[in-house]
């Protein structure tokens, strides 16, 4: 009887398990769909691209990824990247380092203010992005800085990112004390402390503020569209948009290459660093 009841709920256990593998399965495929008819899209012929409901092509063609290296609007298509890469990689230096100075603050120094402050950073996740949006552009148009990237990168160097800010703050209140009370023994600054010895310890957090602020200022696309005006100066979001808006044809074909083109960065920057996210986002907040 202890046999087949056991045998019973090993039957049992396999159903569920297989239901749910299932159920897993048929999720990925919903969310990888998308991105195979991208790819498999971008080598079709322009007349099948939305007329065919076929995954595949029936003849693969590359006119699409030639089309989107040429370039549109006068401008080279190394340009819109170089743009893309400018942006994203001073928003990461920006969120780094503004971020991680911010968050030592409210977890290491005692001030008049400390909580309410923090309070008040928090605060700033709940504001519509929108919101801002009217006396930020004011303010940038005034100073004569709309068509330029200090409206899309100078916040980043305030830490403006409240996100990340508490993401940091969690973590450096995981550290010891006693690691910064030798240090001050021995004579070590709160800039000492922080750069010799919180800061090492602070990579994981680091790299998952990097690895984030990158994908978000890669594919941001309504910053640039407010803030910037001359075709030289967009990112790949907004030069993709010009293959759709240039003419009455819209050439998808090119716009898909560029899609497919635009993903590459993103990923191997993604790939680069995935062992060091996981390990941020396991160690960040947990303890306590």
């Amino acid at each position: 009887m202890a046999t087949t009841a056991q045998g019973a709920f090993l039957t049992r256990g396999r159903r569920r398990a297989l239901a749910w593998h299932t159920a897993a399965v048929a999720v990925l495929i919903a969310l990888l769909y998308p991105v195979v008819w991208v790819l498999t899209s971008s080598v079709k012929p322009a007349d099948e691209i939305l007329s065919s409901f076929n995954l595949l092509p029936t003849e693969a063609t590359w006119s699409g990824y030639a089309t989107a290296l040429d370039g549109i609007a006068d401008v080279p298509t190394w340009r819109f990247f170089a743009n893309s890469m400018v942006i994203s990689v001073g928003s990461v230096i920006g969120n780094v380092l503004s971020c991680s100075l911010a968050a030592y603050a409210f977890a290491r120094l005692r001030f008049r203010g400390r909580g309410p402050m923090f309070a008040a950073m928090i605060g700033t996740i709940l504001l519509p992005h929108h919101l801002l949006l009217i006396p930020q552009y004011t303010m940038f148009q005034k100073a004569g800085l709309v068509d330029t990237y200090v409206p899309l990168l100078l916040g980043k160097f305030l830490a403006t990112d409240a996100f990340f800010v508490f993401l940091m703050v969690q973590f450096i209140r995981n550290l010891p004390r006693s690691l910064d009370e030798a240090a001050l023994i021995d004579g070590c600054g709160h800039f000492k402390i922080f750069g010799y010895i919180v800061l090492p310890l602070l990579r994981p957090a680091l790299i998952t503020t990097a690895i984030f602020t990158f994908i978000w200022s890669w594919n941001d696309f309504f910053a640039p569209l407010i803030y910037l005006q001359s075709p030289e100066n967009y990112p790949l979001p907004l030069a993709l948009r010009l293959f759709v808006d240039s003419s009455s044809t819209q050439d998808y074909g090119a716009m898909l290459g560029m899609s497919v083109l635009s993903l590459i960065p993103v990923i191997a920057f993604f790939v680069a660093f995935q062992r060091l996210l996981i390990e941020g986002a396991a160690t960040s907040g947990l303890k306590g």
